[in-house]
């Protein structure tokens, strides 16, 4: 297979992760305003698209962490980055199917680890530990502090609302979450809507079309637009699960809380460049705000489920893409 054909493969499998990753991570911005019936379905699916691809268009540090902080870029070749792409794509149909709020990026991640080490015969330099600390160190802090500041933004707009009227209470926060909202689809394209964009540059720099590492215009424009298609699309199974099945959320103040700080949380990871779980963010921000009433307002069995994908998904799409790359081997 030529490496303009292994490009063109890479760049369609780039851009279908992202398509993938819209529609598995549509919950992440609109779960709780669908919940508590801040918008209709329809209108909560064109406000994230929207704001997805603009998101994507803003800012490229993360892209610069998948490309070149994770797998050395003078070991990877276009099979590789290939079957990793593949890895990830296949282990997020695989939780989308089961309704579980799995990690694309880490996904991503896991597949490029995995791919990485199996085609260096297991040699670890060819990983970049920086970047992969940094992942990690993000992986364990971010849901800690998506919960703590559920739990915070729960308790202040309580505080600030007590003594108020509860339907003009509920109408504010109502209005609010339509911004709680926009603030999480716009953080989550900055965020994740940069893994494709590191894929695609490393791989047009294997092919000696790009002299150094700068993500193109073209790429920025592409990766934004297909995970705000995938986000078109709508992962309604994941919806369910974060919206109605983890924890009930029917007020709108209790949105609000959950969405400002998922925001909040994955705005500042995006600026430092770390690759970070939109998803995990997301929903320890939802837990955090039900935590926020009382502990039994978690359904804690779900939330054992989708804390054991979590755990599962580097290895799981590792062994994805290990799978794909085996598969190439012998294509190639």
């Amino acid at each position: 297979m030529s490496d303009q054909i292994l490009l063109i493969a890479i760049i369609g499998a780039a851009l279908m992760y992202d398509f993938v990753n819209g529609f598995h991570d549509a919950a992440n911005a609109i779960a709780t305003t669908i919940a508590t019936h801040a918008l209709s379905p329809r209108n909560a699916i064109i406000l994230a698209r929207t704001l997805n691809f603009v998101g994507g268009l803003l800012h490229t540090a993360v892209a610069y962490t998948i490309g070149k902080g994770v797998v050395d870029s003078n070991f990877i070749t276009m099979p590789m980055l290939l079957a990793a792409v593949l890895g990830a794509v296949l282990w997020g149909y695989f939780t989308w199917y089961f309704g579980l709020p799995s990690s694309s990026t880490h996904a991503l991640v896991g597949g490029l680890i995995g791919v990485g080490l199996f085609a260096n015969n297991f040699n670890f330099d060819v990983l970049v530990w920086t970047g992969i600390k940094k992942v990690l160190i993000f992986m364990f802090i971010s849901p800690i502090f998506g919960t703590l500041l559920g739990i915070a933004l729960m308790a202040i707009f309580s505080w600030a609302v007590w003594k108020a009227n509860y339907r003009k209470t509920a109408w504010v926060f109502k209005k609010l979450q339509v911004l709680t909202a926009s603030f999480v689809a716009l953080a989550h394209g900055m965020n994740d809507a940069q893994n494709a964009m590191g894929v695609i540059t490393v791989a047009l720099l294997s092919a000696g079309v790009l002299k150094e590492f700068h993500v193109p215009l073209w790429v920025r424009v592409a990766s934004a637009f297909m995970i705000g298609l995938g986000t078109s699309v709508g992962g309604w199974r994941i919806i369910r699960t974060m919206g109605k099945k983890m924890t009930d959320l029917h007020e709108p103040i209790d949105g609000a809380a959950a969405e400002a700080a998922a925001g909040t949380s994955i705005l500042v990871a995006s600026l430092v460049g770390a690759p970070i779980s939109t998803t995990q963010i997301a929903t320890s921000s939802i837990a955090g705000t039900a935590v926020a009433h009382r502990l039994s307002n978690v359904r804690w069995p779900v939330m054992t489920n989708i804390l054991l994908a979590w755990v599962f998904t580097f290895p799981g799409a590792g062994l994805f893409g290990i799978g794909a790359y085996i598969l190439l081997s012998a294509i190639i």
